[in-house]
């Protein structure tokens, strides 16, 4: 198999969570801007914001975002946070990549929807200006959440669509919160114009991930209890539909118990539309460049399966097509050397 350069080669991110991927460096500057005291050594402060290799389960994995929360309180600390991860996703070679958030969790101190997603697009603007990476944000809501809030939120900042506010998710609770619970919010909310991706089939339930599908929704989050799962997969390639696979998260979570559990190589041989992500570069101590090299090492992925993966994640994408047909130029270019 050819040597790739994971380094250098040109990649696309469409799940990543804001809060779950500060870096530690900015983690002490918004804990300094919002007087928390946290671990004075790096390593006891990554043992605090990164979840064990192996959690109990998805809740347990979703702890660690309880010492971000605080953080994320000020409009300041919101910009200063997107732009960090824009900064990262540069490091990883990213050409596009969609931050998702949820502004009910950074409204705890008087910021409203609209002030939490003005920061995020601001620190998104300027990392794309100083970085070169375009970026867009999903706003989420929370499955556990009263639906009432969510669609208020989703009223509240739809108006900001022009500024790279490119689509809704729900993300949380899972299990307790299936996508038949959130088809009404889903159906009036994406008739506001802006499209909808779902985290699905991350609880080990295959229903929900159908139910999904049902809903029209053409992007997954995760989706790795497709596995095994024939009828289902045979669903979802005629829905069209493409897959934002999380690897190291699924595999901490336990919504794969192994490497033999996680769904790729059966969704790849099947034609199935996949995309590769950190899901939460922090909380899983991972980058996309780490994401690489595990699909090579462990599925023997290659640079031709490689370049797919990122053009079947720019045409997934939320992008406009003028930026979509540059990306896709970008993409040739950088791969062009390995095909």
């Amino acid at each position: 198999m050819e040597t790739i350069d994971f380094n250098t080669i040109a990649k696309t991110e469409l799940h990543c969570h804001l809060d779950g991927s500060l870096s530690l460096e900015v983690i002490r500057q918004l804990a300094a801007l919002a007087n928390v005291t946290l671990p004075e050594d790096d390593a006891s402060l990554k043992t605090l914001v990164t979840a064990p290799e192996t959690c109990e389960s998805l809740m347990d994995y979703l702890k660690t975002f309880d010492v971000i929360r605080p953080l994320l309180q000020t409009q300041e600390a919101l910009e200063l946070a997107a732009y960090d991860v824009m900064k990262q996703a540069a490091a990883d070679q990213v050409i596009y990549i969609e931050i998702r958030f949820a502004p009910e969790l950074s409204m705890d101190q008087g910021l409203t929807a609209l002030d939490v997603v003005e920061a995020v697009l601001a620190g998104i603007q300027k990392g794309q200006k100083d970085f070169g990476v375009v970026g867009k944000a999903i706003v989420c809501g929370l499955r556990q959440s009263s639906q009432a809030v969510s669609q208020t939120i989703f009223d509240q900042v739809v108006s900001l669509a022009p500024k790279g506010l490119v689509g809704f998710d729900f993300a949380g609770n899972e299990l307790d919160f299936p996508p038949t619970v959130l088809e009404r919010i889903i159906k009036q909310t994406k008739e506001r114009g802006l499209p909808f991706t779902l985290h699905a089939g991350e609880c080990g339930c295959p229903n929900y991930i159908s139910d999904a599908i049902d809903l029209g929704i053409k992007r997954l989050g995760h989706v790795t209890a497709i596995h095994h799962q024939k009828e289902l997969l045979s669903k979802f390639i005629e829905n069209e539909v493409t897959a934002e696979l999380c690897l190291t998260s699924n595999l901490q979570t336990k919504a794969a118990r192994s490497i033999a559990d996680f769904p790729y190589l059966e969704m790849k041989a099947a034609g199935a539309k996949v995309t590769i992500n950190t899901d939460n570069r922090t909380v899983s101590d991972t980058n996309l460049i780490k994401e690489y090299q595990l699909f090579a090492q462990h599925f023997q992925t290659g640079a031709a399966d490689f370049l797919l993966h990122n053009q079947d994640a720019i045409k997934a994408s939320f992008a406009s097509a003028t930026e979509k047909a540059e990306l896709l130029n970008r993409l040739e270019q950088s791969y062009q050397p390995y095909l």
